[in-house]
C-alpha cells in the first residue's frame, strides 16, 4: 500500500466525486479508478458505495480514512524533521493533552519558546489519556499531557508538581452545594455520573474506601463536556478534577472537593527509546526551565 496510493483515496474521499477528485490531483479519471480499484482489490474490501451523484464510504473505507490520514501526517511529519536538520530550528510540535489545570504550562511555556524560535509552532490535541497514549504510540503527537493514573511504565516522562484536587460538579442549588466539602458518604443514593476509565475508577476506589462501589452510578462519561449538563439540569453529581472546569464558569454549577482531600498529580510524557526531533527536544528543555523557575 503506497502513500501515494493513500492520498488518492483521501482525495476521492474529500471530494465524493471522482471527475473532481481526479481534477484536484492532476491526473485522469481512469488512472484514478484504476488506482483506487487496485487498493480495493489489495486490501480485500470495498471501500466505496458508487452512488448516481455522488461516492461515499463503506464502513472499512471510513476506517481506512481515519489511519491514512494519520499516516500522510506522519509522513508530512518525518519529512519535515528530516528538513529542519540543515535549517533553522522551524516545524510543528504536537502535544495530546488531558483535561487539567497543569495544560495552563502551555501558553507560558510557547510564548516564552517562540521567542526564541519564532518558525516553531505548535499543533495541540485534547482527549482521554488511552486516545493521547495511542497517538503518541503511532508517531502522530511528540509528547502527552496527563494526569495520574496514567499507566506510563513503557515512556520516559517528567513529573510537572503540578496536582488537581478531585471532587464533585453539581447544580448550584444541590443542597450539597452548601457545604465547603463532600465525602463517599454524602453521595450514596444520589445519582452519579463517574469516569468510564477503569483506572480511574481504581484509583477513587482506593481513596474513597468500599463506599464508592455502593454509589449509585448512572452513566459514565470519558471528556467533561456532555457528563456536565448532568451537574447543570441538576440530575447528577458528576467525578471530575478541579482543572477540568476552566470553562465552566457558570454560576449554576458547582465544585466541591473531597473530604479527605484527594488530588492527582501531572506529568508530560515522549516515547521511549526514538529519537526526537530538535524542536521538541528543546521544548521538553523549556518546561524543564520553567518548572525549576517557578518552583511547581
Amino acid at each position: 500500500m503506497e502513500l501515494r496510493v493513500l492520498r488518492y483515496f483521501l482525495a476521492l474521499a474529500r471530494e465524493e466525486n471522482i471527475s473532481k477528485a481526479a481534477e484536484s490531483l492532476y491526473i485522469t479519471q481512469p488512472t484514478l479508478s484504476r488506482q483506487l480499484a487496485e487498493l480495493e482489490e489489495e486490501l480485500g474490501t470495498t471501500l466505496f458505495i458508487r452512488g448516481k451523484r455522488k461516492i461515499t464510504l463503506t464502513e472499512e473505507g471510513m476506517l481506512l480514512r481515519r489511519r491514512a490520514e494519520e499516516m500522510v501526517e506522519l509522513e508530512i511529519k518525518t519529512e519535515n524533521e528530516f528538513r529542519q536538520r540543515n535549517e533553522n530550528l522551524s516545524g510543528t510540535v504536537s502535544i495530546g493533552a488531558a483535561e487539567t489545570r497543569a495544560a495552563e504550562i502551555f501558553p507560558r511555556a510557547i510564548e516564552s519558546f517562540r521567542k526564541k524560535y519564532p518558525d516553531v509552532t505548535f499543533d495541540i490535541h485534547s482527549d482521554i489519556a488511552d486516545h493521547v497514549k495511542e497517538r503518541l504510540d503511532r508517531g502522530v503527537l511528540d509528547i502527552g499531557l496527563l494526569v495520574e493514573p496514567g499507566e506510563i511504565g513503557k515512556y520516559e516522562f517528567m513529573r510537572l508538581g503540578i496536582e488537581d484536587r478531585c471532587g464533585i460538579l453539581m447544580s448550584a442549588k444541590s443542597p450539597l452545594a452548601e457545604k465547603e466539602y463532600v465525602t463517599v458518604e454524602d453521595l450514596q443514593g444520589l445519582p452519579v455520573v463517574a469516569n468510564k476509565r477503569a483506572s480511574v475508577r481504581d484509583f477513587y476506589r482506593r481513596a474513597l474506601g468500599e463506599g464508592f462501589d455502593r454509589l449509585n452510578v448512572i452513566a459514565t462519561f470519558n471528556l467533561i463536556n456532555n457528563a456536565a449538563l448532568f451537574a447543570l439540569q441538576d440530575r447528577g453529581y458528576v467525578f471530575t478534577i478541579e482543572g477540568t472546569l476552566a470553562n465552566y464558569k457558570n454560576d449554576e454549577l458547582a465544585f466541591r472537593p473531597f473530604y479527605p482531600e484527594i488530588s492527582q498529580p501531572t506529568f508530560i510524557i515522549w516515547k521511549r527509546y526514538q529519537p526526537m526531533s530538535r524542536p521538541v527536544s528543546r521544548f521538553l528543555e523549556e518546561i524543564r526551565m520553567l518548572i525549576g523557575h517557578d518552583g511547581i
